[in-house]
């Protein structure tokens, strides 16, 4: 019996001010259109400067899951977090959080790092848990939350922070239906490493960067249709494509990024096509004796072809063919990406929460129109540096109880009343709360926050009070 194993709530957490990606651009003094058009952006959900840390954001998005799901702590059996954003070299986040749960100590699980990558692994780890046999009946949250922050420089547009609670168990509206319909992509790459732990940037080569998050997408695209498309595992004899899914879900850095990536399986696309058909011609080429014709094999209609036989290394960098990407899957990306992408153009990068950031952006549209959304499939493509990358097929189902439901999920997601009321700043601010976090990452201990979290926060935003002498850090919860 298919056990419908999934997701079954999510809630996000944003900062409550941002800055304008347009008006960054002025301040920075570069061209215009040099964020909003080049990276894809709008805005930067910015930080509350040094009230806020990794802990308290995965504080507040796990309180207010709990809280808005209805949830008790006792039901929890397994909590396991994703982030790259590390505060303690032994301490793990997961630990802060039982604070949260009572008199609940049965709780399995830790934090997961691996850059943008560990919030997935602990999604994965938590669905074999509500799979197993030792499933005790409980639910298991995962949590993935981080504060992405780049010293002064090209990266900085890319900066941001979030937080997203998922709530896994069975009979699940966002099923993971078949555990097989997964593949991974594991490389050793120093594309962007954090090895400076007295600074709470990153070393990144943004080419190389770029260059690996295509290697992983193409790897696992190739690896996941052959999957799909294997006769006898799931739909008889089903073929798959980039215009085939419903929806995809992209780990998103920045948005231009995503846009180009999923043109790239249109890419791919073609050239396994081409290479299908070159096979079956040299098949029939050796059955009757035929010379292979070049000119025959490479007569095709296919705008691609020019490209299609070259050194794969070769295409990454070639702006002519990402231009005919676009034309080619522009059309697509609207219907299949675009919401999902809504949120982080507004957010920023939040590293391991972005890819669930753009899940909670696609539900929370979705679950708008419920009836019309169940049995679509949602293919999730996520990525970490360094580098480690899965794509896997969620299943949108009608569920016997009623309590956890995709509508629910759009109500308690709501970003549109989110980001509305957030509160813009000036885009010095962005420096501003950078060079604040610097020299408290730099300060030593004890430590007093000097931003007001009344100011800077959203009611019920966990945040930090202050560091005492022992390095011990201590939170309160904005009523």
């Amino acid at each position: 019996m298919n056990k419908h194993v999934g997701i079954l709530a999510i809630e996000v957490y944003t900062p409550k001010t941002y800055i304008s990606q347009s008006k960054l651009e002025s301040y920075n003094n570069v061209s215009v259109g040099r964020y909003t058009i080049g990276l894809g952006q709008d805005a930067i959900g910015l930080i509350g400067g040094d009230i806020e840390d990794i802990n308290s954001i995965a504080l507040t998005v796990v309180h207010s899951l709990l809280e808005k799901y209805s949830i008790d702590p006792m039901e929890i059996g397994r909590l396991e977090i994703g982030t790259e954003t590390l505060i303690d070299k032994s301490k793990s986040t997961k630990t802060v959080l039982m604070s949260l749960f009572g008199n609940n100590k049965d709780i399995e699980g830790v934090t997961t790092i691996n850059a943008c990558y560990g919030g997935t692994a602990a999604l994965f780890n938590t669905f074999a848990w509500v799979e197993s046999d030792g499933w005790d009946g409980r639910y298991g949250i995962v949590v993935a939350a981080d504060i992405a922050a780049y010293a002064k420089g090209p990266a900085r547009p890319t900066s941001g922070a979030g937080a997203v609670a998922i709530l896994v168990g069975r009979d699940a509206p966002l099923s993971f239906s078949d555990p097989r319909e997964k593949v991974t992509h594991a490389a050793h790459v120093w594309d962007f490493f954090k090895p400076d732990h007295s600074v709470e940037y990153p070393k990144v080569d943004g080419g190389l960067s770029q260059v690996c998050y295509y290697q992983a997408l193409e790897d696992c695209y190739i690896r996941f249709v052959e999957k799909i498309e294997r006769s006898g595992i799931y739909d008889e004899n089903e073929s798959f494509d980039a215009d085939s899914a419903d929806y995809f879900v992209f780990h998103a850095p920045y948005n231009k990024l995503v846009q180009k990536s999923y043109g790239r399986l249109f890419f791919i696309d073609a050239r396994r096509k081409y290479e299908k058909e070159k096979m079956k011609e040299d098949q029939h080429n050796i059955m009757t004796g035929e010379e292979e014709n070049d000119e025959k094999s490479n007569n095709s209609n296919n705008l691609l072809q020019e490209w299609i036989t070259m050194p794969i290394e070769e295409t990454y960098n070639d702006k002519v063919l990402e231009k005919e990407l676009k034309k080619i899957s522009m059309i697509s990306y609207e219907s299949r990406l675009k919401d999902a992408n809504a949120a982080s153009k507004l957010i920023g990068n939040t590293y391991a929460a972005s890819v669930f950031m753009g899940l909670a952006s696609l539900m929370d549209k979705l679950g708008q129109d419920e009836t019309n959304s169940i049995g679509k499939k949602v293919v999730v493509f996520s990525y970490g540096s360094g580098s480690m990358a899965s794509m896997y097929r969620l299943h949108i189902r009608q569920c016997e109880q009623q309590r956890f439901t995709l509508e629910k999920m759009s109500k308690v997601i709501d970003f549109k009343s989110r980001l509305s009321s957030r509160i813009e700043l000036e885009a010095k601010e962005l420096d501003d709360v950078m060079d604040c976090r610097e020299q408290m990452h730099n300060v030593g201990c004890p430590y007093q926050p000097i931003y007001d979290p009344s100011q800077r926060l959203f009611p019920g935003t966990y945040y930090l009070t202050g560091i005492d002498s022992n390095w011990t850090r201590r939170y309160s919860r904005l009523p």
